[in-house]
Order: structure tokens, then C-alpha cells, then sequence
């Protein structure tokens, strides 16, 4: 149940209340306590003077000597000397000049000298930055693969074929020409008719540029916009019919 809180003016703060006493946990003690306490006085009594209690005083006869700390060889022994012949044999003596080498024997130099593989060429590189980053050469494009394949120099399949195609249709063409010109349903434009309609549709142009030129800056009404585009939709008909002229040498007009 909660307590109840007064105010602090309060006829019920009057009435003394009851103190409420809490008990603390008992201390907590080690079990070894005993033990360590025994330990601890068993080593400091040992040890109540300064240093222990007996100790070996130097005789003045062993005293420090020059090279005494140095390290020491062992002893020459007989059993070392025995072992040291018993692992140097003696070199055979240096034969004569007359003498004949032995033939047919394979040393162990000889054997390496037949067992030794060529050492590998190191791979090309090339260094692309200044802090040292390195690719191989072969891969970095830097080196002309392409004049090393096989087909190199031919034309691809795809461009014979792209090449077909336009002969195919060239000759298709020209059978069609052939054939409307035989019928008479269309004759060849000569020179001097093809100079004459050039000459005809470039005065044409310069007509409608002149006019062009001659149109106000603010076209502020429609009437004046809707001019304006007619003229430039002649003058860029006309130019693609000069540039057709030109390009062309042979025309084909229909008679009808």
C-alpha cells in the first residue's frame, strides 16, 4: 500500500510517527582469513633484520681478478682430438704431369652444367603513372597486335556482302533506266538543259532572299510570322533541289 503524502501544513504532522530501523547485511568475512594471517607472520619473522640473517662474508684471498668474468673455452681434451682427426681426411697429393685423367666419370658438376634450365625472359611492361603502377605491354594496346592475325588486311564478310548488296541494286537500277528509256517513257537531261534549270532555281533563290532580307526585325502579328516561314520553307526546298542537281550529273526526266 502506498503511503499517503500530506501537506506540510498539516494537522496530521502533529502526530509522531515510527522510526523504522534498517538493518544492514553482516560484514563479509573470508573464510581464509586465519590461514593468511598464519603465512604472513610465519614470513616476516624470518626476515627482521636487514638481510638475511646468515650470510657468507668474502675472504680476502678471492678477491676480483683482471679477465675473471670473461667466458672460457672448454679444456683441450683427448676424446676432442680423436674426434677432430677422425672428420679431417687427409687430401690425396696433386697428380703428376704424366699422369692420364680418368675418362667416362661424371662429377656432380657436370651434372648441373646438362640439368640447367635456360632462365625465363622477363615479361614487358609499362609504367603509366609516377608512383610506379605497371601493366604488361602486350595487353596495354600499345603494341600492334592486329598486323599479326591471321585475316588481316581482307575486307570484312559483312562489308563484301554490304558491297553485293549495292551492286545488286545498281544493276537493278540501271536495268529499270534501260528498260523506261527503251519504252521512250523517259529521256536524258543534257548539259546544257541541266546548266539552265540550275541557273533557274538559283535566281529563284536569290528572289526569295532578297525578299527575305527585306522583312521587318519584330514580326508582330501572324501575317507577318506565317511570311516569314513561307519564305524560308521556298528558300530550303530550293537549296535541296540545287544540292540534287549538282551532285547528280545524269538525269532522268519522264516525258509525260
Amino acid at each position: 500500500m502506498s503511503e499517503v503524502v500530506y501537506p506540510r501544513e498539516s494537522v496530521y504532522n502533529l502526530i509522531p510517527k515510527e522510526e523504522v530501523y534498517t538493518q544492514k547485511p553482516p560484514r563479509y568475512m573470508s573464510k581464509y582469513r586465519e590461514t593468511v594471517i598464519l603465512e604472513k607472520k610465519s614470513t616476516k619473522d624470518a626476515m627482521r633484520t636487514m638481510g638475511p640473517s646468515k650470510v657468507e662474508v668474502p675472504s680476502p684471498e678471492k678477491y676480483l681478478k683482471k679477465h675473471s668474468k670473461e667466458p672460457k673455452l672448454p679444456e683441450k681434451t683427448q676424446c676432442l682430438t680423436e674426434v677432430r682427426n677422425t672428420r679431417t681426411a687427409r687430401k690425396p697429393p696433386i697428380p703428376a704431369r704424366t699422369d692420364n685423367p680418368l675418362m667416362g666419370i661424371q662429377t656432380k658438376r657436370d651434372f648441373i652444367k646438362t640439368t640447367t634450365v635456360v632462365p625465363m625472359k622477363p615479361q614487358p611492361t609499362c609504367v603509366d603513372t609516377s608512383k610506379g603502377h605497371k601493366q604488361l605491354l602486350e595487353n596495354s594496346g600499345l603494341v600492334p597486335k592486329y598486323i599479326k592475325k591471321k585475316h588481316y588486311g581482307e575486307v570484312p564478310e559483312y562489308l563484301q556482302q554490304r558491297n553485293e548488296e549495292e551492286r545488286r541494286a545498281q544493276e537493278e537500277y540501271d536495268n529499270f533506266v534501260r528498260e523506261q528509256r527503251e519504252q521512250g517513257a523517259m529521256k536524258d537531261l543534257s548539259d546544257e538543259e541541266r546548266q539552265a534549270v540550275l541557273q533557274g532555281l538559283k535566281k529563284n533563290w536569290d528572289k526569295l532572299h532578297h525578299e527575305y532580307q527585306g522583312l521587318s526585325v519584330v514580326t508582330d502579328n501572324l501575317s507577318k510570322k506565317a511570311h516569314k516561314e513561307r519564305l524560308e520553307m521556298a528558300m530550303k526546298q530550293l537549296e535541296n533541289d540545287i544540292n540534287l542537281i549538282e551532285r547528280f550529273k545524269t538525269i532522268y526526266i519522264s516525258n509525260n
